[in-house]
């Protein structure tokens, strides 16, 4: 049986309205088209759309730095913070279990318990662990290694123990994020607190790549909603996105008057929504 853990990690997966791709795509070509620019392939939109996503993904972060320095509103669905961060809030996933298959050299590379690979991971929120049963789960904190680490290690008032964990991160060419963790726990289930050892990680994911699927018939490419993956963005992101594509889609047809459309109406936008 599941145990509470478990069930608050289950719930940190957000439904969010996502955005769909072929209307995206559609707009697109229609205000190419209408501007007699150039027709621009799925293989281009795929790329601009996955570039773009994290464009507008990445900005969240600088958005929310900047306007939490201002005063905000007690009327949470017109707050500028309220709103980004319910953005972000899609992204972020709660107390998943990390597993200790993939170990080497004592680091241990980072896996939800959905099985989804840490290549997909943004930003790490936090580490929570236990090394025996019926302890709490304690927060560990990150040290860099190097100096920072070893003045930790080297004094017994300040040296990690198991309600004071430390750990340090290192991002792996071609094998993503891993942690080392001090003192390590032998993992087993970390949501059943009978067992000994557990660890369990919070971090923000990437957004999933879009793709505009497609089959060709009769020379066209025809869109393939089975194979398709929409923008995991929040709704509201539909006309950013159109323009941004749009404006990616200038440069490479080498059509700068479209780059400039793209660019003014996006600007116009901007303009409306931090007024």
């Amino acid at each position: 049986m599941q145990s509470l853990y478990g069930a608050i990690a289950n719930t940190n997966k957000k439904e969010i309205m996502a955005v769909s791709i072929d209307r995206v795509y559609q707009k697109v070509l229609a205000l190419a088209n209408k501007e007699q620019r150039g027709y621009i392939t799925p293989q281009e939109f795929n790329l601009f759309a996955d570039h773009v996503q994290m464009e507008i993904f990445e900005q969240y972060f600088y958005d929310l730095d900047q306007f939490q320095r201002l005063p905000g509103n007690d009327i949470s669905y017109s707050d500028t913070v309220t709103n980004i961060e319910n953005k972000i809030g899609h992204f972020k996933r709660y107390d998943q279990n990390m597993s200790d298959e993939t170990n080497i050299n004592g680091d241990v590379f980072i896996e939800d318990n959905t099985g989804n690979s840490n290549e997909s991971m943004y930003k790490l929120i936090a580490v929570r662990l236990r090394h025996k049963a019926g302890q709490l789960l304690y927060v560990a904190e990150e040290t860099q290694v190097g100096g920072e680490f070893f003045l930790y290690e080297s004094s017994p008032l300040v040296k990690h123990t198991e309600k004071r964990p430390v750990y340090w991160k290192r991002t792996h060419t071609g094998k993503g994020i891993s942690i080392r963790i001090y003192p390590k726990p032998q993992i087993s289930d970390p949501y059943d607190p009978s067992v000994d050892g557990a660890v369990l990680i919070s971090y923000i994911k990437k957004p999933t790549k879009p793709n505009w699927a497609y089959v060709v018939v009769n020379n066209k490419p025809l869109y393939n909603s089975s194979q398709a993956v929409n923008f995991e963005l929040h709704a509201s992101e539909e006309t950013e996105l159109v323009y941004r594509i749009l404006a990616l889609a200038g440069v490479a047809i080498e059509k700068p008057q479209l780059t400039q459309v793209a660019a003014g109406l996006q600007s116009a936008q901007i303009q409306q929504e931090k007024q």
